[in-house]
């Protein structure tokens, strides 16, 4: 589908569900294509992806770190 830029300001959001239904939907100035709509692709974030396929427990993040990992951070060594 190719609409004027008239058109598109007009029936913007027609445009994008025909974009978003799989439509191409092209913005021309005059009878020249300068645009297209395309959608963008939505992945979606899962907590705890790896829940169960990682073997051991990991740091303690609340609990007192010895001196010497505490120079060994900050270059004293």
């Amino acid at each position: 589908m190719q609409v004027t830029i008239h058109a598109a300001k007009t029936n913007l959001s027609k445009l994008i569900d025909a974009a978003l239904s799989g439509e191409e939907v092209v913005i021309a100035k005059g009878r020249k294509p300068v645009v297209k709509i395309i959608p963008i692709v939505q992945s979606s974030f899962k907590i705890g992806l790896l829940k169960g396929q990682v073997a051991g427990d990991g740091p303690d993040f609340f609990e007192p770190v010895d001196e010497s990992e505490v120079a060994a951070w900050e270059g004293i060594e």
